[in-house]
């Protein structure tokens, strides 16, 4: 099996959010989803709160909410059978992982979860948001639920006195997952404790190892390729060259731009390679050197030019033209492998509080670049990550901010 294959699994599988709004449900249901697609399998989220605003609209008021609200309920017990069939179509077709987003607050309405689910033949994995610290809930609110589309347009204090409403209408008829016989995992106080029960095979656990290394702390991820090397003055692949003078000039100018975004210390991870860590040396702080992030594996075609590869080796040339993706060099990686290598630090990215600066190469940043902003897998070789660039990424729960900065690197 390739490293960039995912482990087949035997039955589809429904990751059935639970919990109170404001709980971080549709960022965990978004990351998820991404983090599953990303790693090589068919997900996708079906949010029923988007389907109650196209069939109801979004600018619904708080008493929409009331659980003593007939119509409201009615239309809301609508919104979520649509969504459960689409879900259950989809996996018909061929669909792998599918993460029914929504409250799911009441034992009926998970027990209907779970039936739907047993008739159809898919397994059903809970993952229940709870969370009784008021600072993180307002920091959601503001942070996140401002940002959806219930509140576009509307005054931030009318939207989060109306937000706290619907709360409250939540809370009233609201049931955590106590003594039921399934498969569930609860994250508490966005992760300070965590309890599983019936955590089963490799995926479920794959899951939930990924939740448990999820947050909703706002932070900034810095993106850099290394300043200029020998290495790129010769066009040549791989290698472990230093930096040139105009490299040398991105260093300190990286100092400058990072000592004016991070005051305090954060994170700074380094490749093991030279020009890396040469780049990150007039930060003048501490850095951690992984192996993991060092550039893609050219196997016997490191240190040749592409000109090279293509007189030298015209069908190795070939196959990687029609194929970057998936193309292994002879003794080396591909970009598939790639992905399947930054696993791990995929999850120690997104456990991460505090701000990070990640100095490496162009394939591995094209990879975590794709990842945060949500690129397909295909698109992912083709990403421009320029030398001597800023990619500035700071992950929300309705997407990705993105900016980028050209530093100098003039002698």
């Amino acid at each position: 099996m390739s490293l960039g294959i995912p482990i087949a699994i035997a039955k589809p599988l429904a990751v059935v959010m639970v919990g109170l709004p404001a709980r971080g449900k549709t960022y965990i249901a978004r990351k998820l989803a991404r983090y599953l697609s990303w790693t090589g399998y068919r997900a996708e989220v079906f949010n029923v709160g988007n389907y109650r605003r196209e069939r109801f609209g979004a600018k619904v008021p708080a008493s929409f909410f009331d659980p003593t609200n007939t119509q409201g309920l009615d239309s809301r017990k609508k919104a979520a059978f649509l969504a459960m069939d689409d879900m259950l179509t989809w996996f018909r077709d061929g669909g792998e992982i599918g993460i029914y987003d929504a409250t799911n607050s009441t034992q009926k309405r998970r027990a209907w979860v779970m039936k739907q689910c047993d008739e159809a033949g898919v397994d059903v994995l809970f993952v229940e948001t709870l969370c009784d610290d008021a600072t993180i809930i307002d920091a959601n609110i503001r942070d996140t639920k401002l940002l959806a589309p219930d509140y576009q347009g509307i005054d931030p204090d009318q939207a989060v006195a109306d937000f706290r409403a619907r709360i409250a209408h939540y809370e009233r008829a609201y049931e955590p997952i106590a003594c039921e016989q399934t498969s569930f995992v609860k994250l508490i106080n966005v992760g300070q404790r965590i309890e599983a029960q019936h955590v089963q095979g490799y995926i479920q656990g794959r899951i939930t190892q990924f939740v448990m290394n999820l947050h909703i702390t706002p932070r900034t991820i810095w993106l850099t390729r290394h300043g200029e090397s020998t290495a790129n003055m010769a066009g040549v692949v791989g290698t472990d060259m230093p930096l040139t003078s105009r490299g040398a000039a991105y260093a300190k100018s990286l100092a400058t731009f990072i000592g004016e975004q991070l005051p305090q210390p954060g994170t700074i991870w380094t490749s093991t390679l030279q020009r890396a860590i040469q780049t990150a040396a007039p930060l003048g702080r501490t850095t951690h050197p992984l192996k993991v992030l060092d550039e893609i594996d050219a196997g016997i075609c490191d240190g040749m030019t592409y000109a090279q590869i293509q007189e030298q080796m015209p069908g190795e040339f070939a196959r990687r033209s029609a194929d970057k993706l998936g193309y292994r060099y002879p003794r080396g990686e591909s970009y598939e492998d790639v992905i399947a290598r930054l696993d791990p630090l995929i999850l120690e990215l997104e456990r991460q509080q505090n701000p990070v600066l990640v100095v490496s190469h162009n394939a591995i940043l094209r990879v975590l670049y794709g990842y945060l902003s949500d690129a397909a897998r295909e698109a992912v070789p083709h990403i421009d990550v320029p030398l001597h660039t800023v990619m500035s990424l700071t992950p929300r729960a309705y997407g990705c901010e993105v900016k980028t900065t050209v530093l100098d690197a003039a002698v």
